[in-house]
């Protein structure tokens, strides 16, 4: 099968003839038939987070159909449309029997991330446990950027429990700050875009965004204070992770507000006990997102309650051109498709 592997960090994507996998005891194989791309494998190229052993096959947004499947796999069958779930949980540590699959302690690998290979090849061999339906709804490529931007970005309003009528600051206007705009519009908060691309602002008023700010740090704080009655803002939700988002972010929030962040970077951000006590704000994680965040996500796709927000597609021979175009800023998601 032809497949692009990351053989040295920091090099171009290498396109190869490999190994065709072979499903095992409660595996499937998998065609692929789409692959999102998105800022964790640029981190996986430039070596930063995961480190998986090289070579590797990068790709976790997966959508594809079922080829194959080995012993005691009996929920699925070839010709069955899947989309993946990347966290490969154990099912019964605390974590994953309270619902906290990507928190699990037991972690037998993220596919296309660590240990298991993933979607940037024509075919991948998974646990089944990992396969979810994929809508007749659902076409492959809306499929895939559910496995990741779309999960995470409904995990993350999740966790930042906004409430009608809320104010809500969204930084980074990317693939899963689309979805995460989209859906805090649709639950009638009012969203305030943030990207230091101004060519987005158009794009997100399309999600749903009733305002759009480019500038940073105390510009940007002064700009919210101006939006909200120098309140400021209910909740942050920071898809970015630098020093600059995650400082002006906090500097947003009102009294008792709540930051959530999903990005993250090698910087990190001075926080003050006295304003966090005193105020009563709140900072707090999100890590992609739970299999039923997944499912959810794939509902509101079929159903029309989420719209595409895939930009471009590129052929697995142009990897490379695609990683790189991301890397230039790209608004909403590229997708690798497979004939």
């Amino acid at each position: 099968m032809k497949a692009a592997l990351l053989r040295s960090f920091g090099e171009p994507l290498s396109i190869e003839e490999a190994p065709k996998p072979q499903p095992g005891w409660g595996e499937a194989l998998v065609r692929v038939r789409a692959c999102g791309i998105d800022g964790t494998d640029l981190k996986l190229l430039d070596g930063f987070g995961y480190a998986p052993a090289l070579p590797f096959i990068m790709g976790h947004e997966i959508a594809g159909e079922v080829a194959a499947v080995g012993a005691d796999v009996t929920e699925f069958a070839p010709g069955d449309r899947v989309a993946v779930y990347n966290f490969v949980t154990c099912n019964r540590c605390v974590y994953c029997r309270s619902f906290r699959d990507q928190l699990c302690l037991n972690m037998g690998g993220v596919v296309g991330v660590l240990d298991v290979p993933g979607g940037y090849a024509e075919f991948l061999c998974v646990p089944a446990q990992q396969l979810i339906r994929l809508p007749d709804k659902v076409d492959y490529v809306d499929g895939a950027t559910c496995c990741d931007a779309g999960m995470t970005a409904a995990h993350a309003v999740d966790r930042a429990r906004v409430t009608v009528g809320d104010k809500v600051l969204v930084i980074g206007i990317g693939g899963v700050g689309s979805i995460v705009t989209q859906l805090l519009a649709a639950s009638g908060v009012e969203a305030i875009a943030v990207d230091i691309d101004a060519t987005k602002e158009e794009w997100a008023r399309r999600q749903g965004a009733l305002h759009f700010l480019r500038d940073t740090g105390d510009a940007l704080v002064s700009l919210v204070q101006g939006l909200s009655e120098d309140i400021g803002v209910d909740r942050v939700i920071d898809v970015v992770g630098l020093k600059n988002t995650m400082s002006a972010g906090f500097a947003s929030l009102r009294r008792g507000g709540r930051m959530v962040v999903i990005g993250y970077t090698p910087e990190r951000f001075p926080l003050s006990g006295l304003e966090l006590a005193q105020n009563e704000k709140e900072v707090i994680g999100t890590r992609a997102g739970r299999r039923n965040d997944l499912s959810r996500c794939l509902k509101l796709y079929a159903t029309g309650a989420l719209r595409s927000i895939v930009r471009g597609t590129y052929p697995l021979d142009q990897v490379n051109e695609a990683l790189a175009q991301l890397r230039r800023g790209v608004t909403g998601r590229i997708v690798l498709t497979f004939d």
